[in-house]
């Protein structure tokens, strides 16, 4: 069928030219407005205008001009601040793909704003629910009403000067970060400003990264997101933010003053304090959900075109476990992407992305290819070669997990790292082996292909999964607030509650948690490879043992700076000043024991506590939990004779005997005691029972440490 409006084109007396098919969306020019919109198969595109506060359509301007597949008009006379939508005409027959249906306002796919939330009602679907045909029935009622307006945006902002801080990889250190979490309970920051872009940028939120030595915040998804219906049902709402629907646009819900600017604003902030801004991007699927999903956007312009349909077109291919999948093998599809990229590098100056579900993005009609259509426009692009690019390495379609499998230059979540660390320190029999593989980088998954040992992004928490501090105190997930009856989320999280469920007043237990906490970064920030922080680990943040807080915007979800730990802040801080002082622990070449021209001593030489090389069977034998390793810089690097020895004890005390290669060695790190003052170590000494000690030579004082010059430890 074609589906049909009765309502008559208004212009509202604007003056109307053809306008031009570029670029896509709304561009202001300083005496009116060109619209341009992709859609395929649309039989008529109409352009509504609305007033200033939404609630009234003014005018429909029919969209007559066509280059190829792009709809375009220009009205002059509008200005920066104006509302608008489209509705799209054309064959309403779900059955093969097509779900055109005029009477859904949509939102503009390249919007740059958009104002007023989604008010869920079944207006929204296309199809009439509670219809015997289910999604194959119509559905002719207007939603205007219920869906939030594209808005014309002037991008431009004074940048005074803004520098891209453009950190090496080796240098980096990411704080995953969530804008809202972050500073809804922040006592430093302006409470007008908690929860947004301007009170991230706050000075108090900016000096604490800098305290513990970020270089980067890794925000969770700031692009325009709806709230899920059956959250809204719930009482709850997606916090996350992984349901995207505008690729272009901020969340509004970031924004205290409703402008871009404020975005941009705190970018620059960022910049000037020598932080980097790497967005957490969802290309893989949008808000719009399964055939039983709302018509928002991409649905009604060109369900065939934007979505990846199974055979027959009806159904949706859903690798995303989300409902939906968007079709990047459409050139339309990924030059919204690629443009989408390239606003926020080139019009917002962020650092960098972090691709969500990143698999799906590379998912060819033979499975996974990393050098896919995807992957080659993002390899050529001369805007995206400055800007870190990390993949998250899995999905859940076919084929999904692929770490380590990505091109160059793009970097990688690395759960191998996470998984082996946590179970390292757990005790877990026979993990002395894989720590030995993460803290050199993981190297069997990446080195390859000219990759760099920076490609691994070391993570032990995430926003997915228990926080570090429910890591040490819960080994059940407690997610019951979410409304799934404790079905969501991971049940294996390799965590240990050292013998009590949940908080305790128990001194001992308390003491055991703190240690292996610092244990556990103290791995993290000593590993090869990018470390990457979840923002409040470093307070000794708890969401109670919810290990899903994807709905959780409260309480649970934001981060608790009225209990925060200092000592534990003041320690991850010195592990930032020891990595940044030790170029040893953040090298780019991948270390294998290979002899240096400068010494001839191997690069890497793994030591037992005796001081002697692990023979084969040490690293199968499940008592072998006391690991060292002397680490110098790469033998295909410059000549140094400097050296870093490290000791991961992850059992009880034992005579340690230091590498008789330097001239003695200096103790600048000893996580059972972390206000210690570095001290000289003597030849022969003892590892404390579950610790992690880092050693120097005792010639060469490390910046920004202590210098004890002398005294035993």
């Amino acid at each position: 069928m074609i589906a049909k409006t009765q309502a008559p084109q208004r212009s509202g007396g604007h003056s109307l030219s053809a306008g031009r098919p570029w670029p896509l969306g709304a561009s202001f020019d300083g005496q009116g407005v060109n619209f341009a919109v992709f859609s395929a198969n649309a039989e008529r595109i109409e352009l509504c205008l609305f007033s200033p506060d939404g609630r009234k359509e003014m005018s429909r301007i029919d969209l007559t001009e066509r280059d190829g597949d792009i709809w375009h008009v220009y009205v002059s006379g509008l200005t920066p601040g104006t509302l608008y939508g489209y509705r799209a005409h054309g064959r309403y027959a779900p059955e093969i793909g097509f779900r055109f249906n005029p009477n859904k306002l949509l939102i503009d796919p390249y919007a740059r704003q958009l104002e007023g939330r989604l008010k869920w009602s079944d207006a929204l679907m296309g199809y009439k629910v509670g219809s015997p045909r289910g999604d194959l029935s119509y559905d002719p009622r207007d939603s205007s009403f219920a869906v939030p307006k594209s808005v014309v945006v002037d991008p431009s902002f004074n940048w005074a000067g803004d520098t891209p801080p453009q950190i090496r990889a080796s240098d980096t250190v990411i704080a995953e970060t969530h804008v809202r979490g972050m500073t809804a309970q922040h006592p430093r920051v302006e409470k007008s400003l908690r929860g947004t872009f301007l009170g991230l940028a706050s000075d108090a939120v900016i000096e604490h990264f800098v305290k513990i030595g970020v270089t980067a915040v890794e925000l969770l998804p700031v692009q325009a997101f709806v709230d899920d219906r059956f959250l809204i049902a719930r009482g709850l709402r997606n916090y996350w933010g992984y349901q995207t629907i505008g690729f272009f646009a901020p969340e509004p819900r970031y924004l205290s003053r409703g402008a871009l600017w404020e975005f941009q604003s705190m970018v620059r902030r960022f910049h000037s304090a020598g932080i980097e801004v790497i967005l957490d991007v969802v290309y893989n699927h949008t808000g719009e959900g399964d055939e039983w999903g709302p018509t928002l956007s991409f649905r009604g312009l060109d369900n065939t075109s934007y979505y990846r349909l199974a055979p027959g077109g009806r159904y949706y291919i859903n690798d995303t476990g989300t409902g939906n999948t968007l079709n990047l093998t459409h050139p339309m599809v990924l030059r919204m992407v690629m443009d989408s990229l390239r606003y926020w590098v080139e019009v917002c100056h962020v650092d960098g992305f972090r691709f969500d579900l990143a698999t799906a993005l590379g998912r060819e009609s033979g499975g996974f290819d990393p050098y896919g259509g995807f992957f080659d426009a993002i390899r050529q692009d001369p805007v995206l070669a400055r800007v870190k690019l990390i993949a998250e390495p899995w999905d859940v379609g076919p084929g999904g997990y692929q770490l380590g499998n990505f091109p160059s230059p793009f970097m990688e979540w690395n759960d191998s790292f996470r998984d082996g660390i946590r179970r390292y320190w757990r005790g877990d029999p026979g993990f002395t082996a894989d720590l030995a593989k993460r803290i050199l980088g993981s190297a069997e998954h990446f080195d390859r292909a000219g990759r760099p040992a920076t490609t691994s992004v070391n993570f032990i928490t995430a926003h997915d999964g228990f926080t570090l501090q429910d890591l040490v105190s819960y080994t059940v997930k407690r997610n019951l607030a979410n409304g799934e009856d404790n079905r969501d989320g991971h049940s294996e999280n390799h965590s240990d509650n050292f013998g009590v469920e949940g908080p305790t007043d128990d001194p001992r237990i308390r003491a055991a948690r703190d240690l292996r906490k610092r244990n556990l970064l103290a791995t993290l920030f000593l590993s090869q490879g990018i470390p990457m922080l979840l923002a409040g680990d470093e307070i000794g943040n708890s969401q109670g043992g919810n290990n899903n807080a994807y709905a959780q915007d409260n309480e649970t979800g934001w981060l608790d700076w009225q209990h925060a730990d200092p000592r534990l802040t003041a320690f991850v801080g010195r592990l930032a000043d020891l990595r940044r002082a030790l170029p040893i622990l953040r090298q780019r070449r991948f270390l294998h024991a290979r002899s240096r021209a400068a010494d001839n001593l191997p690069d890497v030489i793994w030591r037992r506590a005796d001081g002697q090389q692990p023979r084969p069977e040490d690293w199968h034998d499940p008592a072998f939990r006391c690991l060292g390793v002397e680490l110098r810089l790469a033998a295909e690097g410059p000549d140094d004779g400097d050296a870093v020895f490290v000791v991961f004890n992850a059992g009880s005390d034992a005579a340690l005997t230091l590498p008789d290669t330097v001239r003695g060695w200096r103790l600048v790190l000893d996580t059972t005691r972390p206000e210690a003052a570095d001290a000289l170590w003597p030849a022969r000494g003892a590892v404390p029972a579950q610790s992690v000690l880092v050693f120097v030579p005792a010639d060469r004082p490390v910046p920004g440490t202590n210098e004890t010059k002398g005294g035993q430890p």
